[in-house]
């Protein structure tokens, strides 16, 4: 099982090659577009594992960007009791679906 974990977009994910993924909308790219994630924390390779201090240099994350969307939505419901004052609104976040091409 190859794996390897990238810092993206300000978090941590677990990129394996040949999966889809949504990730927090990449400003700048396109549907096509090919990309390749550097901060790379750790990678495992069959029964070895490279652990980076904090990033591994040598190796890196190819992905292509599929499509741009926007997530499921989140209610929030805020209310002040005894006060009659009651506020609904939405989110949606946008993402980023992308293909793990190979981790090199």
């Amino acid at each position: 099982m190859n794996y390897a974990i990238v810092e993206a977009c300000g978090k941590q994910y677990w990129f394996e090659p040949g999966f889809f993924y949504e990730v927090d909308r990449l400003v700048g790219t396109e549907p096509g577009d090919k990309i390749s994630f550097n901060k790379i924390l750790l990678v495992r390779e069959g029964e070895t594992s490279k652990l980076g201090k904090p990033c591994l240099k040598d190796i890196t994350v190819n992905a292509t960007v599929m499509r741009h969307s926007l997530d499921k939505k989140v209610v929030v419901f805020k209310m002040r009791p005894k006060k009659r004052s009651r506020f609904k609104t939405g989110f949606r976040r946008k993402i980023t679906r992308i293909h793990i091409d190979s981790i090199t």
